[in-house]
């Protein structure tokens, strides 16, 4: 399942650092802006303490992590909408992303240009935001007149579609995002068809000071970005880049030493990284046992046989039942004959909706 996040936000405020260390991609980094002219791409491995219990439970010859993709997007200015700073390209490349990473500068530090001149939180997710709200009412005013005099033919799409433009226009024009609105099943889809920018969901990262790293919430720039996201039911969290970084290139007992030192219980990158994939509705299931014990990403809400299609499309096309066991149960349990003995695993048919954490055997003939 091929989903990506991009990671955006004003020049020099710490997206390719970031990046890198999500990564180890080695991104272009420089201090001014547009040193990232190109997308990079990057995979990066899902942390998940539950894989090394499954395997001690159900032992296999190699451990499987599912991933997830990152793109880092080169700063956009304001102006982008109008194509200020190779904005028209940029904006273009976050067309393309299921996510939006949105990158805040939130740290001192007079050796690194700020394109703004001084360091705003606010006023720096204010300019991203409104640029992308413009590029949007761009988008939509283009459509507006066109589907309006289809509309007008009593055109059962174009009915539709113009009733959700009606209801997008003005939320854009007052500068608010499209993900701010409520659609309905049947309106969502039409929206997810017009791939506008502010109807994707968003995380805010407050790039902050390493000092600030063990208790980011007692820190003033972060605290405004926290603030700013509460008030789109968004979410923030608080991590240092460069710091991230570093921590990145170290082995697993380094890495915790390091952590502890700071009083973070986890690392910025791990918290990003579980927060990104939470964003987009994903969530885990496993199989376990024999050559591999495999994390497997799939959608909340989707059904045993869309699952079984992950792995193949034989598995869903001659789908016949999915033998199940949550994570919980076998942890509480400690060997899957405990669990069958408890009567908890379970035999599951085309109907149902697969759980973050089942540890599935689909059977299935082609």
């Amino acid at each position: 399942m091929s989903l990506t996040a991009g990671i955006v936000g004003l020049p020099n405020v710490g997206k390719s650092t970031l990046f890198n260390a999500i990564t180890k991609a080695g991104a272009e980094m420089a201090n001014y802006p547009f040193a990232t002219i190109n997308p990079n791409v990057g995979m990066v491995e899902v942390p998940d303490d539950r894989l090394q219990r499954i395997d001690e439970l159900i032992p296999a010859k190699k451990i499987i992590h599912t991933t997830f993709e990152f793109t880092d997007i080169a700063g956009i200015v304001k102006g982008a909408s109008k194509g200020e700073g190779l904005g028209n390209k940029f904006l273009e490349n976050i067309r393309q992303v299921d996510a939006i990473i949105h990158v805040v500068r939130a740290f001192d530090d007079d050796n690194i240009t700020s394109v703004t001149g001084k360091v705003d939180p606010l006023d720096d997710i204010e300019t991203i935001n409104l640029e992308l709200v413009l590029a949007d009412l761009e988008s939509i005013n283009k459509r507006y007149e066109r589907v309006e005099k289809v509309a007008r033919t009593k055109d059962k799409e174009a009915v539709a579609e113009f009733a959700v433009l009606k209801k997008i226009k003005p939320v854009l024009e007052a500068g608010d995002s499209v993900r701010s609105i409520e659609f309905d099943e049947d309106e969502a889809k039409i929206v997810k068809g017009l791939f506008l920018l502010t109807a994707k969901p968003v995380l805010y990262v407050a790039n902050i000071a390493e000092e600030a790293m063990g208790a980011p919430e007692d820190d003033r720039y972060f605290q405004i970005v926290r603030d700013y996201a509460a008030s789109e039911n968004a979410e923030a969290i608080g991590i240092s880049a460069r710091t991230e970084e570093e921590i990145a290139e170290l082995d697993e007992a380094d890495k915790a030493d390091f952590l502890a030192a700071e009083g973070a219980s986890e690392s910025g990158l791990d918290r990003l990284i579980k927060a990104s994939y939470s964003l987009l509705g994903l969530a885990t299931f496993f199989t376990a046992g024999g050559k591999e014990t495999r994390a497997w990403t799939f959608r909340k809400g989707m059904k045993a046989p869309q699952v079984a299609g992950v792995i193949h499309s034989d598995f869903e096309r001659g789908f016949i039942r999915a033998e199940t066991v949550s994570f919980t149960d076998l942890d509480k349990y400690g060997s899957m004959q405990a669990v069958r003995e408890a009567g908890r695993l379970r035999s599951e048919g085309k109907e149902y909706l697969v759980q973050d954490g089942d540890i599935i055997e689909f059977r299935f003939n082609v």
